[in-house]
């Protein structure tokens, strides 16, 4: 009982020390000098989205942009019809291609956009991201600021249902408590290569020379093949606070809480490599909370133990809801969350090892997708008399 309990108390303070010492750098965005001038394509792909393309859409248009540029992505409700609608000389609406072998619809549907896009720089956004009018002009600013080309983050995240509030606030959790944002500033290595595919800041120059997203088009976690194929073409990218740039309600039901963790786990958490360190870590932080649940059977030196870890596991968990806009309960309920996490890691794993596919937005994915080359999508190239200005 006593090493195990060591063992836990270690393996909680690590990532509760890294996460204190991440949020003293993990600053939001950089402010703007103006938001007159950002030569910004903000890029939505939307795929059955009527409920959210409007409100997406006149967000955007709130910003100082070139365009928005929306692809619908052979929707069958309203979408398109809804952003035709929207009277403003900016929006522009594609006609989704159908999609190819080898690739996943999102990465399908974010290179279209790519290929049409006139800006300086690429805003990609999913349809449920609400931005702030100063978001493009502060992306800029914090690009031009670090040197960087790629900017992400984790936007506001709006919770409702008793599964969201447990489950989606772990993303902050697992981000800031297991990746060292010094060390990924200070280096160029692909591992270090992490971003959120609700928003994705780019160069438009850098995002060519990387191949985009068809260096990783049967991929589904976009969020963190595009910078790690950024860092692989020699650019650097970087990650800031989007709590106050941008909100978004990234899932509307328990089964879509468990979908959407489960689908892409056999590239994050859920990987072969990864799973049982993850299982340590995770785990070490639920183990006194069932320990004290019975504290009648504890001495009082593995009961003290177990009170310590407890509390090193739910001091991140404080410090987040403060920073974060997150609800108490989540924290409340941060061991519950844990369980559920891990579990949806390992059914995602045995989803991957058995080869089962996963459905996502009406389309279903093979998880040991059949190696093609993938077909090359048509970039816009600068007009002569453009590039002689």
């Amino acid at each position: 009982m006593t090493i195990f309990l060591l063992v836990a108390l270690t393996c909680t303070a690590l990532p509760a020390i890294l996460f204190w010492r991440n949020l003293r750098v993990f600053a939001p965005a950089a402010s703007a000098p103006n938001t007159e001038a950002a030569d910004v394509s903000i890029l939505i792909p939307a795929r059955n989205e009527e409920e959210n393309i409007e409100a997406a859409v006149r967000r955007a248009l709130a910003n100082a942009c070139t365009e928005v540029v929306v692809l619908d992505d052979q929707s069958q409700d309203r979408t398109a019809a809804i952003v035709r609608g929207i009277d403003d000389a900016r929006v522009r609406l594609l006609e989704g291609q159908s999609l190819p072998f080898g690739w996943c619809g999102k990465n399908f549907a974010a290179a279209q956009l790519a290929g049409h896009a006139r800006g300086e720089y690429f805003l990609f956004v999913d349809a449920d991201v609400r931005l702030a009018p100063d978001a493009t002009a502060r992306l800029v600013a914090e690009a031009k600021a670090r040197d960087v080309q790629l900017v992400s983050g984790i936007p506001r995240q709006i919770t409702e249902t008793l599964f969201e509030k447990m489950l989606v606030p772990l993303i902050h959790f697992v981000l800031l408590g297991f990746l060292p944002i010094a060390r990924m500033r200070s280096s160029r290595a692909p591992a270090y290569g992490t971003g959120c595919g609700q928003l994705l800041f780019v160069s438009a120059t850098a995002y060519r020379h990387s191949g985009g997203h068809a260096s990783f088009a049967d991929r589904l976690h976009d969020g963190l093949e595009l910078p790690r194929a950024f860092r692989r073409a020699g650019f650097k990218t970087d990650l800031c606070d989007l709590t106050d740039l941008a909100d978004c309600r990234m899932y509307r039901s328990a089964g879509e809480v468990c979908r959407g963790f489960t689908k892409n786990a056999h590239e994050s958490l859920g990987a072969p490599s990864r799973i049982l360190p993850t299982t340590i870590f995770l785990g070490s932080a639920v183990l006194p909370f069932f320990l004290l649940l019975q504290p009648q059977k504890l001495s009082l030196f593995h009961f003290s133990l177990a009170m310590i870890t407890a509390a090193l596991a739910l001091w991140p968990r404080l410090l987040a809801r403060a920073r974060f806009q997150q609800r108490w309960i989540s924290v409340l309920l941060h061991p519950v969350g844990l369980t559920l996490l891990l579990g949806m890691q390992w059914v995602g794993l045995v989803r991957y090892l058995t080869r089962r596919s996963t459905s996502w937005k009406g389309r279903t994915y093979s998880t040991h997708p059949d190696k093609a080359e993938p077909p090359v999508i048509p970039m816009r190239t600068p007009d002569p008399i453009e590039s002689a200005l």
